[in-house]
């Protein structure tokens, strides 16, 4: 079995590496963005190209909150958290959320307090429209970039992340069309832009928080792995049944407890080995952190007596 813990830490330590690369350019990518949007949007009368610079700022404190947790959800069991810590993204991903609402709910304030008075609303000048279009496609690449590294190491964190850049990406979009229309002599067209910014913000955050806070509250994994957590102990070799399976979300990971129908007649050991091998199989296949397995005899449990799993 050292062979297959082996494979596993290199997984954990690819993930992790791909992890902070792609979360390091996210942060230096922001960065330039923001402050440029931020800048030329003040510089430039554009309360639209400001709402987005905000929130490639949201995104750059997401990016310092990821990495944290990335840092942190891999270590080590011990004598506080004996299941490891890998709930640390579930509550690095409630915070996310949090932060996502809180900036989002800000912006739609600050837009409707434009539509007060739209005849002080200036007329943004062309630069802004430039950097907003600047914006867009830098933001695009980002998201097929870090979507791609998430798929590659199974990350759902990063996942996340990648489609936090996609929404920036589409309120860059908002705000050009804004600045356009703002061009074109429709003043109201740049606040009516940041006002969808902060829609776009406080929905993603709202979405991210109340997934992540299901996680918290061990919500079960999706029907299919469930589905195929149960074919696999059903295959190995002296289980007769599988019933009372259920999951929790660990992080990225399952946490399995499951009842296994064995012949009454053979040995303790017997079983023991038939538990471990039914063990062995869901942890080498499945994204299954541990599982906790009861031994029944065949014909011990009566599903017309207990609710079926």
């Amino acid at each position: 079995m050292a062979h297959t813990h082996h494979a596993i830490d290199g997984d954990s330590v690819e993930k992790r590496r791909a992890g902070r690369i792609s979360t390091l350019v996210s942060v230096a990518v922001n960065l330039i963005l923001s402050t440029t949007q931020i800048v030329v949007g003040a510089l430039a009368h554009s309360s639209a190209l400001i709402a987005d610079g905000l929130h490639s700022l949201s995104d750059l404190i997401a990016d310092f909150v990821v990495l944290l947790a990335g840092k942190h959800s891999h270590k080590a069991p011990d004598n506080d958290h004996h299941y490891g810590h890998h709930r640390y993204e579930n509550a690095a991903s409630l915070v996310l959320g949090l932060l996502l609402l809180g900036v989002g709910l800000g912006m739609l304030y600050n837009a409707a307090a434009k539509f007060h008075d739209p005849a002080s609303i200036p007329t943004v000048h062309v630069v802004a429209l430039w950097v907003a279009l600047l914006a867009l496609v830098v933001k695009e690449a980002l998201f097929r970039y870090m979507l791609a590294v998430a798929k590659r190491v199974r990350s759902s964190m990063l996942v996340a992340n990648a489609w936090h850049a996609r929404s920036d990406a589409a309120s860059s979009l908002v705000v050009a069309l804004g600045i356009i229309g703002n061009l074109m002599g429709y003043p109201l067209l740049d606040p009516v832009a940041a006002l969808l910014v902060g829609l776009l913000v406080a929905r993603m955050g709202w979405r991210f928080g109340w997934d992540a806070m299901h996680d918290l509250m061990d919500r079960a994994a999706d029907d299919d792995a469930v589905a195929a957590i149960r074919q696999t102990l059903l295959a190995t070799p002296g289980i007769h049944g599988v019933h009372d399976l259920r999951t929790r979300k660990m992080g990225d990971l399952i946490q399995v407890d499951v009842h296994l129908e064995v012949d009454g007649a053979i040995s303790v050991e017997q079983a023991h080995a038939i538990s471990e091998a039914a063990r062995h199989h869901v942890l080498e296949l499945h994204p299954v952190l541990d599982v906790l397995i009861h031994i029944d005899p065949v014909g011990h449990y009566l599903p017309d007596a207990a609710p079926a799993s």
